[in-house]
């Protein structure tokens, strides 16, 4: 029988935060659900057209097995999905909003959007 892989140690901080809200799409998604609960369809278009739903379903999949967005699942059809920060996704949102603040400040003039919307 083999032995259960160990759980990785990090050697920095930063290191672990940018494993788990690293990437292109995942501060972008955990940034639309500040707000409250969105449905997968309202997700979408938030973010598109540059996110496939492919690449969107593999990010709220590793977001939640991170315990940073919380999937509900409801049985009717056709089927109702919504997604929801958790505590610890929420603990992120102050985060997020400097970075927002940080890229206004610096990046003006290339941005499309602005955090407020």
């Amino acid at each position: 029988m083999a032995a259960p892989p160990k759980k990785y140690k990090y050697s920095w901080p930063i290191e672990a935060t940018l494993d788990v809200i690293g990437g292109k799409w995942k501060p972008l998604v955990i940034y639309q659900l500040k707000d409250g609960t969105l449905r997968f369809n309202q997700i979408v278009n938030r973010v598109k057209p540059r996110i496939t739903q492919r690449m969107l379903t593999k990010e709220l999949r590793e977001l939640e097995k991170d315990g940073l967005v919380k999937r509900k699942v409801y049985a009717q059809v056709p089927p109702k999905v919504e997604y929801s920060l958790t505590k610890k996704g929420q603990s992120l949102i102050p985060i997020l909003d400097q970075l927002c603040d940080w890229g206004s400040e610096h990046m003006g003039d290339d941005i499309e959007f602005r955090c407020e919307e």
